[in-house]
């Protein structure tokens, strides 16, 4: 079963908070899954596999599809850092550096696609 989608003025919304000192859990939440849904949305596709715990995961980039176990291309991070990334606040290479991104696998690797949505 598919996961429901976040409207557009809902998602939007929640991310323009969460890019606040004083957002809510609830709006980081929803602004997280939000970037996720859009960065699927941009590159389809079941290579990769993006994880934000404890907020959401979704798959994107085409290439070989992985059906059972852990996939061989995984990219994992904390909310701030995926708010940052997707927003473009901070940018791959940087957080790369950094090691706050855990990325395994020879596809994983989001700087191509970044940003997915920038704040006005």
């Amino acid at each position: 079963m598919a996961r429901a989608r976040i409207p557009e003025g809902d998602g939007l919304s929640a991310v323009a908070e969460a890019l606040t000192a004083s957002a809510s859990r609830d709006a980081t939440a929803t602004a997280v899954r939000f970037l996720l849904q859009a960065l699927a949305d941009k590159v389809p596709g079941n290579a990769v596999e993006v994880r934000v715990p404890p907020f959401g995961a979704v798959q994107c980039i085409e290439g070989p599809r992985h059906t059972r176990g852990t996939p061989p291309n995984v990219i994992e991070m904390d909310a701030p850092t995926w708010l940052a990334l997707a927003t473009g606040r901070a940018a791959w290479p940087d957080v790369m550096a950094s090691g706050v991104v855990h990325a395994s696998g020879t596809r994983a690797t989001l700087e191509p696609y970044l940003p997915v949505y920038r704040p006005r």
